[in-house]
């Protein structure tokens, strides 16, 4: 047990209606890496937001190097050296890495930016991470994984003490989680202690030296992370039994559904697959190597330079994703939040908005079908919200995902494209979209998944499709499967 430097006492947090915190008593040594393990709706995220002041406790105290912080805010906590990477991104798309980094504080000569002086200094920062990245590039030029580490740069290069992370690896390649390690341990290494939230066990039992777990808005308890294992922490956080956490599959592969020919983008080349019902076809690579650029494109959201689609056999044209919803194709988005959900409407208006024709009479919306309709798909996949009027973006993460399933699946979509399906959502979550999956492959749809969750794309995948700087570099069937022969490919490596 190291030096305090953050103890909370008797934290609660109400709303109208709801205890989302209930006298949480926690404190965090110096130096430490310390997982925050939970359930979503467990209360992790309004517990690091009190931390950080983005929201105010109703009641309990909050120290910070032993001093008491009072009327806390995101900035007074960040004068104090406490600094947090979310989920959800604060970048400034349209400016440079270094200027995302010294936001609100760049370094200036007679009154004007210095930016001489600002690239250099965030070039220092990227190279003192270990980070490729250009610091003059744009941020909207980025992938969404080199986007996160440009957060973990704008967080340390203040004098961070304590560093939340978020979700940090979540939508990061096999290999850039390991270079996130080795930032992790650089930072450890300079006293600076962690909160560590993440859904992905594995990666807890790796880098954390102590764990927490809450569970219904309560503290449960804590445990270093030696003395304990992944059944047991499972079974601290959801209060029961999972079981095998990949679903047996009892159904076979059909004829042939869909196949694509020659794709060629300006990331792809000569991309050529096939797909069949009853059948998780996996999508395999490094960031940038061309998966969501390949069902993007079959979905009509990107445009193709060349190339041909075949539905059952027959030719067609996709265009547009109203030419791809047409013909049966279902897409459930990387990024749920901006491209798969409205988060400012309700589970209702999701759940109709791809198929409104369904939901008409006499050519103008019946309110009872559409209520009728999402109540069915509410109950089908479980969906837990106190009404379908309920706001999407009030819901957790499992239970967007579900939302965006439930659109497609009202829609009748035969072919369903899951980018990231488990991505930021918990363990429990994760294993009720697992069984959804498998009851729609028996049912015969076909689905094609990209995961960089590599236990995820073994685990769940009948076929894997590895693919490299927007090439196809192997087809895999299940005996085929290792980490070792996937990765060799992702990499390049014949």
């Amino acid at each position: 047990m190291g030096k305090k430097i953050l103890c909370l006492n008797g934290i609660t947090k109400k709303y109208p209606g709801v205890i989302a915190l209930q006298n949480v008593s926690l404190s965090f040594d110096e130096g430490e890496v310390h997982a925050i393990a939970g359930e979503n709706g467990a209360g992790k995220s309004t517990f690091i937001k009190i931390i950080t002041g983005a929201i105010q406790a109703t009641s309990g105290t909050i120290q910070f190097e032993g001093q008491e912080i009072k009327n806390n805010t995101p900035d007074k906590s960040l004068a104090l050296g406490i600094a947090a990477i979310y989920q959800e991104f604060n970048l400034f798309p349209a400016l440079s890495v270094a200027e995302n980094i010294f936001h609100g504080r760049y370094p200036r000569k007679h009154g004007m930016i210095d930016k001489k002086k600002m690239y250099e200094e965030a070039d220092k920062i990227l190279e003192s991470l270990g980070l490729d990245i250009k610091s003059d590039i744009l941020v909207k030029n980025l992938s969404v994984g080199y986007q996160q580490l440009v957060e973990i740069a704008k967080a340390v290069s203040r004098d961070t003490k304590l560093l939340i992370m978020d979700e940090p690896s979540a939508p990061l390649t096999e290999n850039e989680v390991h270079h996130l390690f080795k930032i992790v341990d650089n930072l450890k290494k300079r006293k600076v202690t962690i909160l560590y939230i993440s859904h992905r066990m594995e990666e807890i039992f790796t880098i954390c030296d102590r764990v927490s777990v809450f569970r219904d808005g309560q503290y449960i308890q804590t445990m270093k992370v030696c003395d304990t294992n992944v059944d047991e922490l499972i079974r601290i956080m959801v209060n029961r039994e999972l079981g095998n956490q990949y679903p047996s599959k009892n159904y076979k592969k059909g004829k042939k559904v869909l196949e694509i020919k020659n794709f060629n983008t300006s990331i792809l080349k000569n991309v050529s697959l096939e797909a069949y019902e009853g059948e998780i076809l996996g999508l395999a690579g490094l960031v940038g190597a061309g998966r969501t650029e390949t069902v993007r494109a079959l979905f009509g959201a990107d445009k193709l330079i060349s190339g041909e689609i075949y539905l059952h056999g027959k030719k067609v044209k996709i265009s547009s994703p109203r030419d791809a919803i047409k013909y049966g194709i279902g897409l459930i988005p990387e990024d749920r939040k901006k491209q798969g959900v409205l988060l400012g409407l309700s589970i209702r208006h999701n759940i109709s908005f791809a198929n409104l024709n369904e939901i008409k009479k006499n050519n103008i919306i019946s309110m009872s079908k559409d209520i009728k309709a999402s109540k069915k798909y509410i109950e089908a996949l479980e969906i837990k919200t106190p009404s379908e009027e309920q706001l999407a973006g009030l819901l957790s993460g499992g239970n967007q995902q579900k939302v965006v399933l439930a659109k497609w699946l009202f829609r009748n979509s035969d072919i369903l494209i899951f980018d990231e399906p488990t991505r930021g959502i918990d363990v429990g979550a994760k294993q009720e979209i697992y069984k959804l999956m498998i009851e729609l492959v028996a049912q015969g749809k076909v689905i094609i998944m990209i995961s960089s969750d590599m236990p995820e794309l073994i685990g769940m995948s009948d076929r894997i499709i590895v693919m490299h700087k927007g090439e196809i570099k192997g087809s895999l069937t299940r005996n085929d499967f290792s980490q070792e022969t996937i990765l060799s490919l992702a990499s390049g490596i014949k």
